[in-house]
């Protein structure tokens, strides 16, 4: 299944809800949430979005539902293959 994971980083409060139910979220050196697959993707506003294909869609909303704040969106892709 293809679908995009997007964090705010801007939002997260750095209280890691997400890493219990989705390993892929990481705590970074500024004591925020990243997403392990896109360390080296975050842009200038902190906004980072990372388009997965494997069968861990539950994980990541588990992950986005265990965030207080609403840092994290998860949503499959369209039958065109978009999300």
């Amino acid at each position: 299944m293809t679908y995009t994971v997007t964090l705010d980083r801007a939002a997260c409060d750095g209280i890691f809800a997400c890493l219990v139910r989705d390993d892929r979220f990481t705590e970074r050196d500024d004591g925020l949430a990243g997403i392990d697959a896109a360390e080296d993707h975050h842009d200038a506003d902190e906004t980072v979005t990372v388009t997965f294909d494997d069968d861990r869609f539950a994980d990541a909303e588990q992950a986005a539902a265990a965030c207080p704040v609403d840092a994290i969106s998860v949503s499959a892709a369209t039958e065109g293959g978009e999300p």
